[in-house]
């Protein structure tokens, strides 16, 4: 069975937005997710609300559909304080949130709150601040000393309905954060390979991008076994990491789908069309995939190594 998420840019006022949140669940989708940045790339000057308090409305207006983070990362976060707000949408959404992590980027959420960090301290960093989430997330006190962060016998009372915690979907593409995915994940999240714009406008630009995707499973296959963990991970793919967006057509979508299932991944995501600019597209092609949705769920999941 394969899922199906949405993302949905947190740029409208909460008036207007409810209703997206509300209609993407009356449409069967499985999951619906937000970007946890305080402004990103070429929207930075247009309107962007916080994730937090949109999951938690979300939350509220909802009662089946999975909520989550697409994703969140330490670049403007500390752990004990985030871990405080996961187990507040776990509780508002009664055990439906989802974490989705990763270790950020080196744009505007790098450097708004201090220096960048190198390469190889925002990977460090990251391993901190995921193994910290989750023993914070496990246990009622947790006091810690590292690197990045300290914990002085923080609180975690009276823990997430989510047991034995809110699940952790890892975004990875390097060695180390899919060995870190491999260890403590419940999920893996990657968006495949990334193109510079003179590549990604390129003839073949699409199937190089689906061979980088299949190269991707097969390091995480190895990940997970090294990690004593064969098969673990629930799989997620951002069809929008592709050159074509996801939704330019619903044959697309329908594709991106098949071919995910056919290399592993459980769960595909795309984003909901904006009406122009990044993933600009037509909203009749997104309920069009609704309409389908049962024929995605049919899709079989090709067997790991």
């Amino acid at each position: 069975m394969v899922r199906v998420g949405v993302v949905v840019l947190p740029q409208e006022r909460w008036a207007t937005q409810r209703e997206t949140w509300r209609r993407l669940e009356e449409q069967g989708f499985d999951h619906a997710w937000t970007y946890d940045h305080l402004a990103w790339r070429s929207l930075a000057d247009e309107p962007w609300f916080a994730t937090v308090p949109l999951l938690a409305a979300a939350a509220a207006v909802t009662s089946r559909i999975g909520l989550g983070t697409f994703v969140a990362s330490p670049n403007f976060r500390h752990p004990v304080p985030f871990a405080k707000d996961v187990m507040g949408l776990d509780d508002v959404s009664g055990g439906r949130f989802v974490l989705g992590v990763g270790a950020g980027g080196t744009g505007f959420d790098a450097s708004v709150t201090g220096p960048a960090p190198t390469t190889a301290e925002r990977t460090r960093r990251f391993t901190e601040f995921v193994e910290l989430m989750d023993t914070l997330l496990r246990q009622p006190v947790t006091s810690h000393r590292g690197e990045f962060y300290e914990a002085d016998e923080a609180r975690m009372v009276p823990g997430t309905l989510a047991r034995p915690r809110t699940p952790f979907v890892v975004a990875a593409a390097g060695p180390r954060a899919m060995a870190l995915a491999a260890r403590l994940g419940d999920g893996w999240v990657t968006y495949g390979p990334s193109f510079g714009p003179e590549d990604a406008d390129a003839p073949d630009a699409q199937e190089r991008w689906w061979s980088g995707v299949a190269e991707q499973a097969a390091r995480m296959d190895d990940a997970e076994r090294a990690a004593g963990r064969p098969g673990a991970l629930r799989r997620y793919l951002s069809l929008d990491g592709a050159p074509r967006f996801s939704l330019g057509s619903l044959a697309l979508a329908l594709e991106g789908a098949e071919r995910a299932a056919g290399l592993g991944f459980h769960d595909v995501v795309v984003h909901q069309p904006r009406s122009a600019g990044v993933y600009a597209g037509d909203g009749a092609v997104l309920d069009a995939l609704a309409a389908r949705l049962d024929e995605v769920h049919a899709l079989p999941v090709a067997a790991r190594a």
